[in-house]
């Protein structure tokens, strides 16, 4: 199976891997493996009216949770089921009263909650979410040579699609803070301790708005639509994760990476 090449650390990594990813991602998505997961969902997914049967067709579930980044519940059938089962219209459906926000996407996905419109052979539904499965695979396999270019690449694919939803700010604050990876890249962008994650959820929020305030001149999340800013935003994530690899890098340093990056 073709696995990702990251020949360096920090921005130059970062930098070939954006260079190389379309012709990295094509020949990751004719792996074998890959290959034969995606053509058996597309054929299959059509089939299936519930969510005990998706969770109970393995090959399905791989693909399913793959697309989300939540691979690794592929043993926990029971739990997702009820993820599915119970939707994402009501507050106290599981996925809504989980704080990873994957879950809730998943749900939102298949539409199998008791007041949801099914999605599963909708016109369209397969292909995206093996797109998804195939994007979020390459980001894991990434992640496996260098896990900074994991939360990367995903910040460069949803980071805008988040930014561009009508939801309020807090509400997408609220999103990225629920979003394993996404919180990785704002908490090193905006120079913000892992441990912010012990206060109350409302005192997260502020932090991290007063942060993006100062570092990006604002806390208006609808400014990541502009890919340069997202862009940005990925660059002081990969020198701030760089620098703690390297446990502390002196100014000179972290100038002369910077440059090397561009």
């Amino acid at each position: 199976m073709f696995q990702p090449i990251v020949p360096a650390d920090g921005l130059s990594g970062w930098r070939f891997l954006q260079r190389t990813y379309e012709v990295q991602a094509e020949a990751f998505n004719r792996s074998t493996v890959i290959q034969r997961d995606t053509e058996y969902f597309a054929d299959k997914i059509s089939e299936v009216t519930t969510a005990e049967e998706l969770v109970s067709d393995r090959r399905l579930l791989t693909v399913a949770l793959g697309a989300f980044g939540l691979q690794d519940d592929i043993n926990n059938r029971y739990f997702i089921q009820k993820i599915l089962e119970e939707g994402t219209n009501s507050d106290d459906a599981l996925s809504m009263r989980l704080s990873d926000t994957r879950y809730r996407k998943l749900s939102a996905a298949f539409g199998f909650g008791p007041v949801a419109d099914k999605q599963v052979g909708e016109a369209g539904f397969a292909e995206n979410i093996i797109a998804r499965f195939q994007s979020n695979s390459f980001e894991v396999a990434a992640g496996d040579q260098n896990s900074a270019m994991r939360v990367a690449l995903y910040a460069e694919r949803e980071l805008s699609q988040l930014a561009a939803g009508d939801e309020s700010t807090n509400a997408k604050w609220f999103t990225i803070m629920g979003d394993p990876p996404l919180r990785q890249l704002f908490e090193k962008a905006l120079n913000l301790p892992e441990s912010i994650g012990s206060i109350d959820i409302d005192q997260q929020l502020r932090v991290f708005k007063d942060r993006a305030v100062s570092v990006f001149g604002s806390d208006d999340l609808s400014l990541f639509e502009d890919p340069d800013l997202v862009q940005e935003a990925v660059t002081k994530f990969i020198v701030r994760d760089q620098i703690g690899v390297n446990g502390g890098m002196s100014g000179g340093s972290i100038a002369l990476t910077l440059l090397q990056g561009f």
